[in-house]
């Protein structure tokens, strides 16, 4: 009797650590496409992303840069002040996305552009996005609104 509840016991053990083995492997092949890494122009000219690679890409849009193409196509330059990244997207800008305002764009690099397939813009006038502030510190530019 002592011997069977404790193999009963072995096998409740062995159950639940293969459920939760098997629980975490599926979480995790959820998450696979969820999971998008920033990068500065800078990181993206240093270290290249593999090709068919998604993740974000932001900075500040570059004064001059922005043309707007036949249809809902747009063309523009993505800066950090050290590198320059020209991005192409397709759709609807958001209302306060303008020339040399921080913006965070998600997509690929495709010969040399970024093909984004959507961007943030700023929700104010003093407002600038976590990863843009910091990877313009990391340049030495940032400046904060008010002086």
């Amino acid at each position: 009797m002592k011997g069977l509840k404790k193999t009963r016991r072995i096998q409740i053990i062995a159950l639940a650590f293969v459920a939760l083995a098997g629980s975490t492997a599926l979480i995790g092949y959820a998450m696979r496409d969820g999971i998008n890494f920033f990068r500065a122009p800078a990181q993206v000219v240093s270290e290249p992303p593999a090709p068919g690679e998604v993740f974000r890409l932001g900075g500040l849009v570059e004064a001059g840069s922005l043309v707007r193409g036949q249809g809902e196509t747009v063309t523009f330059s993505v800066t950090d002040t050290k590198e320059t990244i020209p991005v192409s997207f397709t759709g609807v800008l958001p209302d306060l996305f303008s020339e040399g305002q921080g913006m965070i764009g998600t997509g690929q690099m495709v010969e040399g552009t970024f093909v984004a397939t959507e961007i943030l813009a700023k929700h104010d006038e003093t407002y600038m996005p976590k990863e843009v502030i910091d990877a313009l510190k990391e340049q030495g530019v940032y400046e904060p609104p008010n002086g």
